[in-house]
Order: structure tokens, then sequence, then C-alpha cells
């Protein structure tokens, strides 16, 4: 069983490239192909992603579904996301399972199985609002079968100073879940030299970014935000470390929806967007 953090050092070198490709799919915004095909909105979304997967697979390392479009549909939805993550897998592509779950105890425990058994995905991110013991069973589910977490530090959404840039003996209150996310993520450290907790800091906070990166130098970033969201490559550059590891950065609309839903050429042009991320975080 290999640790979370190497299994993603060596996929992102694999490819050569921090980007993730988030899978947010929306029906209105889906190819009218696959809507004529596929009326049930999960099953659309299941055969879209699927297909996404399919042409990013060769480009990235790192891809990441986001549960509410899937749960949304019902219990159809959940067959097509584990679907989803399960196809993924099979093209080698580590996965984050986009769920943000906080919980104490038992629900905890269950909501870890749900991500780790019952969807097999390699990570999930973690709403840390109720403290250790929310996360204490993410944790520990995690590290019995080489899984990792996304601990949310600094978001990316318009809102989330109200809570997070509280004043905390003398310190924002992001800066101290960022603490807390380092110590957890020092207690199982892999061969790359990063360990199996990360931090969610969105690419549209620059300045907090370069701040929690020397904070937190040995745990992974997930950062949302870049492209669709306006944080642009110069933004997300501060999280990557010399190394070129150390940060998974997110795409969703600006890879997945760069075309009107009567595009005949939508797939070319999904592929067009991934590599042009690619070659504008290469620049930067």
């Amino acid at each position: 069983m290999s640790h979370f953090a190497d299994q993603l050092a060596d996929s992102i070198k694999a490819k050569g490239t921090p980007l993730c490709v988030g899978l947010d799919p929306r029906f209105d915004m889906l190819p009218a192909a696959i809507v004529r095909e596929h009326p049930d909105p999960a099953s659309a979304y299941e055969r879209f992603c699927l297909q996404v997967l399919d042409i990013v697979a060769p480009l990235v390392g790192v891809v990441k579904p986001q549960s509410a479009f899937f749960e949304a549909c019902g219990p159809s939805g959940f067959t097509a996301l584990r679907k989803v993550l399960e196809h993924a897998k099979q093209l080698g592509l580590v996965t984050i399972l986009d769920a943000k779950r906080g919980d104490i105890a038992s629900t905890a425990a269950a909501y870890a199985e749900a991500a780790f058994t019952a969807f097999n995905a390699d990570s999930i991110t973690v709403n840390p609002y109720l403290g250790r013991d929310a996360v204490e069973p993410f944790i520990t589910a995690a590290r019995k079968s080489g899984r990792g977490l996304f601990v949310l530090v600094r978001t990316s959404n318009p809102g989330a100073g109200l809570f997070q840039d509280l004043m905390c003996n003398g310190r924002p209150l992001y800066r101290h879940v960022g603490d807390a996310v380092a110590a957890w993520n020092r207690e199982n450290i892999g061969k790359c030299g990063y360990g199996d907790v990360g931090a969610v800091v969105g690419a549209t906070h620059r300045a907090e970014l370069i701040e929690l990166r020397a904070a937190l130098p040995d745990a992974w970033f997930l950062v949302p935000g870049f492209g669709a969201q306006g944080g642009t490559a110069a933004d997300v550059a501060a999280a990557i470390r010399p190394d070129g590891l150390g940060a998974v950065i997110n795409s969703s609309r600006g890879i997945t929806f760069p075309f009107k839903p009567d595009a005949a050429d939508w797939e070319a042009r999904i592929e067009s967007a991934t590599k042009e991320a690619i070659a504008a975080l290469r620049a930067a």
C-alpha cells in the first residue's frame, strides 16, 4: 500500500503538470448530443464525465468530481458517481472526491467509509469547523488504506472572509486552521517529503496563498479558483514548490465547458482548453 502523497507526486511527475480537472456536470451546459441520447440527468452526467476523463487522462494526473451534482440526481446519481470514480482509477488518475464533509464520531466515520470504500476515492475534501474530533475519523480511515484529505483552510469564494478572516489571538482564523493542518500532516510523511493531510487554499487569495505555502511547506495544497473563477496562473504559481510539487491546481468550468451545448466539436475544445491551462501553468 503506497502513501497517498507519493501517489499524488508520481502522478503529477508522470504528466508534468499540477493541473487537476474538476468534474462539475451541469445539465443545461452539457453537449446537446449527449442530452438527446441521455435525457436522464444522472445518465447524462455519467456519459459526459466518462468522455471527459478519456480526453484529459493523457494530459493530467488528477481529477476532482464534485459530489453535489451527482447527489442531486438521487440514487442513480450515486451510481453514476461511483462509475466515474472507477473509470478515473482505471485510467490511472488520482481522484479527489469534493464533498466537503464535516461531522463527528460515528457520522464522520460513515462519511469516510462512503468516500473510501463505497466510492473508492483516493481522497476527500473535509470541513474542519467542528474541530479535531470531526477530522480524526477521516484521518484514521484514510491512513488504513493509503488515502488522503484536503482540509478547507482559505477558500476561494467571495464570502470566505466572513469567518476565515476573523482575528483570534492576533491572527486570522484561517491561520489557526492552517497550523492544525500542518500538525496533522506531519504525523504521516511520505517518501516524497509531503504528508497525507492537505489544505484547500483558493487561487483568488494570492497573498494568503504565499503566506500559507511558507507556513505549510510539506503539505499538499488543493487550489480551486483557477480559470473561470478568476484565478490566474501567476496567482497560483506561489503554491507550487521549486521541485514542481506541493500543489494541485483545479480548473472545472474553464476546462469542461469551453463550448456551447450545440457545438459539434466539444471534445476537441475540452482537449484544447486542457492544453492551454497546462501551458499557462508552465509559463508561470
